[in-house]
């Protein structure tokens, strides 16, 4: 489970990312995560990974309180979650196959686990045939689905989507979003960050707006134009 309970973060230059956001995503839901540049997104998923602690208010991500976790216990907390970067973030001298054990070596994952798990993933993502190439060798759709088998194959309680769809065409778009509500459906709470307003709409989710730091609608009416706020 997520949960931030009246969550407020100022940094140190004065700018308030948060102010008072209150919200709670249930084990194995899905949601989008809109609002515009500014609006406080990014932060809300520095907090969920524990890169930033709140200023004031509490924050729960499985099991982990984050305003009083313990350095030591960030890499465990970041185990639970898996990130989709919007830039990818692949390793060019690396394989497919290579780009996804790395996550698990890096965990101390051993051969057998990682040589079954690594397999797994990439035939969920559609990548099966794709071990051997290099991420420069791949469609920018291709590239995506490897960040999200990298971001899969530690087997994360929770997914968060950063832009996932950012440089893709709309077919690839929707593609890319049919492989995260299959990854969901399989039991894994996933957080989808988006500015893609049709993509949020045709798949009729839970949809989070934020603007100013303030969450200003959340529920299963599809979009909502946060530019008449």
């Amino acid at each position: 489970m997520i949960e931030f309970t009246d969550v407020y973060k100022t940094y140190t230059e004065g700018n308030t990312a948060l102010n008072g956001v209150t919200m709670q995503i249930e084990d194995g839901e899905f949601c989008f995560l809109v609002g515009p540049s500014g609006s406080g997104k990014s932060t809300i998923i520095k907090m969920i990974t524990g890169e930033l602690k709140p200023t004031a208010g509490a924050v729960h991500v499985n099991g982990y309180s984050l305003e009083r976790i313990r350095k030591r216990e960030v890499p465990y907390l970041r185990r639970t979650v898996g990130v989709v970067f919007q830039d990818f973030r692949l390793i060019a001298n690396m394989t497919v196959y290579e780009n996804v054990a790395f996550a698990m070596r890096v965990i101390g994952a051993r051969e057998k686990e990682i040589k079954d798990r690594v397999a797994y993933v990439l035939d969920l993502v559609g990548l099966d045939s794709k071990g051997g190439r290099h991420p420069g060798e791949l469609s920018g759709g291709e590239q995506q689905r490897l960040a999200i088998a990298r971001a899969l194959v530690n087997n994360p309680s929770t997914i968060i989507a950063d832009e996932p769809t950012g440089n893709l065409d709309p077919a690839r778009s929707f593609e890319i979003m049919s492989l995260l509500q299959e990854i969901n459906n399989l039991g894994t709470t996933m957080l989808v960050v988006t500015h893609a307003e049709d993509l949020v709409n045709r798949f009729n989710k839970r949809t989070i707006v934020i603007n100013d730091g303030v969450i200003v609608s959340d529920g299963m009416d599809g979009y909502y134009s946060y530019e008449n706020q």
